[in-house]
């Protein structure tokens, strides 16, 4: 399984970006998938996430502003950041628990990374 992520970039205070990660391969199911970022110096931060049926939850400097969702046809999980801020620049990741086919457990895999970065 190969988690591919894309959409980072340099947005300008107050813009947008829409994030994706999208999973291949042997595929049975996806439980939740996550959205995590790293800033250099910082520890590592859940954003969001989002269930199989759709129940998200987000961590609270973002709530009101990013919203996370997934088409479980694609076996995809986007991130839509809006009003961005220069404490959001980070490296985001994409995490999702899959399991490879109906007799096997759920297993972690992370996309590489995408790196946002908000400045003027």
């Amino acid at each position: 399984v190969q988690l591919q992520a894309s959409g980072g970039g340099l947005v300008q205070p107050g813009g947008s970006l829409r994030l994706s990660c999208s999973a291949s391969g042997s595929i049975f199911s996806i439980s939740t998938m996550y959205w995590y970022r790293q800033a250099p110096g910082k520890q590592r931060e859940l954003v969001a996430s989002v269930t199989y049926g759709g129940v998200t939850n987000y961590m609270g400097s973002v709530k009101g502003r990013f919203t996370i969702s997934r088409d479980n046809a694609k076996n995809t999980v986007y991130l839509q950041m809006n009003s961005l801020k220069p404490e959001d620049s980070a490296v985001y990741s994409c995490n999702m628990f899959v399991r490879a086919d109906g007799a096997s457990p759920f297993r972690s895999y992370w996309g590489q990374g995408t790196q946002v970065t908000v400045s003027s």
